[in-house]
């Protein structure tokens, strides 16, 4: 019988170490000259997280160590797959994962928890043989502009050095204000209504919190790396953030925060990306990424990023400089501060619009023809006129379409709304002008609220640009 037991357990231990073998993450080359291992590791609140880690095949080592900081939205690693490939062929280990989509969403950004995503990337990699964990950096994209710097200055002794790619200088709603009416622009919309997306609708879009993190302020965090090399780079045909403000900003910055190993620099015929570009609005080249192109990485692009960390690597970060700046397509305006008319204002329209409907259902009495049409229109407008710039603050520029006449088209059938809501509410007002029948006191608190909200819609309008 112990013989049968001994045998039985020393099966038993082959068959778990063959599962633990099969389970195992292992690596792999593609015949590119580049070894690939998917790996798994906690982020931020212990979120399993999912990667690649790519390098060089046969790289002798200890290697630096970079890990991508995707952009917004749900950022799989495939997006950057040509940047990840270009660092590991430099022989820079390199880690690219797939973004969190837990505690994130079009409502909700929280920067310091994507920061500790990355850091725990950062850990990851100097954990890793074959790589130097005193040399391992960061590299952001756009969001990633803001995160990868965050996480820099909560860390100086775990990252090495910074890259970014279109990091914005500005806060998340003035950059997204500036990328709105860019693209706006671009579509042939008329400067009226790109000055109610960048005025009062993103006023409102901040002052509700209906934009995440919309004060988030850069500035402050750049001024505490003061010791970590950075290299800020913009493509010169961005149109996603302000190149030119942008380097303005990051330059000043680190230069106010003694850091002398800051180096601003831009990508010749680069999107906000880095990727090739005609205009900025087009991709030229490279893979799909759902269904549309990426573009190839612009000429000169790896090569600037990848010979920088290296030196940096090597003890020889090269020292601070600027180069000149590109044009801008547009320059960018402040986002008005909050103030409370922003969301209370339509808010009464909407009570006072509502009112004579209501009323009408808990009370028996006149309908007045006239006075139902203003309340019912009236809401309709005002429902609409906040609608149709939330979803392009949503969806983005593409939820205009079709342009009209230098307008959106759904613009103009909300300022079409907006003249039915003053004509319906002057027929009632000119009958009772020309000494028609007075109403009762009944019917005079009726019509209170909806003649209030007609009369408070004019200013409104003019103010949200519906009648630009």
């Amino acid at each position: 019988m112990s013989l049968i037991r001994t045998v039985l357990a020393a099966l038993s231990a082959a068959l778990a170490g063959a599962l633990l073998l099969l389970t195992a993450p292992g690596a792999y080359a593609a015949g590119d000259g580049l070894v690939r291992q998917e790996v798994t590791f906690r982020g931020g609140g212990g979120l399993v997280l999912h990667g690649t880690v790519l390098g060089k095949e046969g790289a002798p080592g200890p290697e630096p160590g970079i890990v991508l900081v995707g952009g917004s939205g749900p950022g799989p690693r495939d997006e950057y797959r040509q940047e990840a490939e270009a660092f590991a062929r430099a022989g820079i280990t390199t880690l690219v994962y797939d973004k969190r989509t837990v505690d994130y969403s079009l409502l909700h950004r929280d920067f310091g928890l994507l920061a500790d995503d990355a850091l725990a990337g950062v850990r990851l990699l100097q954990g890793r043989s074959g790589v130097d964990p005193h040399q391992v950096g960061l590299w952001g994209f756009s969001e990633g502009g803001w995160v990868a710097p965050l996480a820099a200055s909560r860390s100086a002794d775990d990252v090495a050095f910074v890259v970014t790619i279109g990091g914005s200088g500005y806060d998340p709603l003035r950059t997204q204000a500036w990328n709105l009416i860019t693209h706006l622009h671009h579509r042939g919309v008329g400067a009226p209504f790109r000055r109610t997306m960048a005025g009062p609708a993103a006023q409102f879009m901040g002052g509700t919190g209906l934009f995440p993190a919309a004060d988030y302020d850069p500035v402050p965090v750049l001024e505490r790396l003061r010791r970590t090399p950075v290299l800020a780079l913009w493509g010169d045909h961005d149109t996603q953030v302000p190149p030119r403000e942008s380097a303005r900003i990051f330059r000043e910055t680190l230069a106010r925060a003694d850091n002398r190993h800051a180096v601003i620099g831009f990508v010749a015929d680069g999107a906000h990306n880095g990727h090739r570009t005609s205009d900025g609005f087009d991709r030229i080249g490279g893979p799909l990424f759902h269904g549309k192109k990426l573009g190839d990485l612009a000429p000169g692009y790896a090569q600037t990023m990848t010979s920088w960390v290296r030196a940096v690597a090597a003890g020889h970060p090269p020292v601070s400089s600027a180069a000149p700046a590109p044009g801008q397509v547009l320059d960018s305006t402040p986002v008005p501060a909050h103030a409370w008319y922003t969301w209370l204002a339509p808010a009464l329209l909407l009570l006072g619009f509502a009112a004579y409907p209501v009323t009408a259902l808990l009370r028996r009495g006149p309908v007045l023809r006239p006075v139902r049409w203003t309340a019912g229109l009236g809401l309709l407008a005002v429902m609409s006129a906040l609608a149709c710039p939330f979803a392009v603050y949503v969806a983005g520029d593409g939820a205009t379409a079709p342009v009209v006449w230098g307008r959106p088209a759904v613009w103009l059938v909300v300022q079409g709304l907006a003249v039915a809501v003053v004509v319906s509410a002057g027929i009632p007002a000119a009958a009772l002008l020309r000494g028609g029948p007075a109403p009762n006191r009944a019917t005079w608190l009726r019509l209170a609220p909806v003649g209030l909200a007609a009369a408070g819609f004019v200013p409104w309008a003019v103010w949200w640009g519906v009648a630009g």
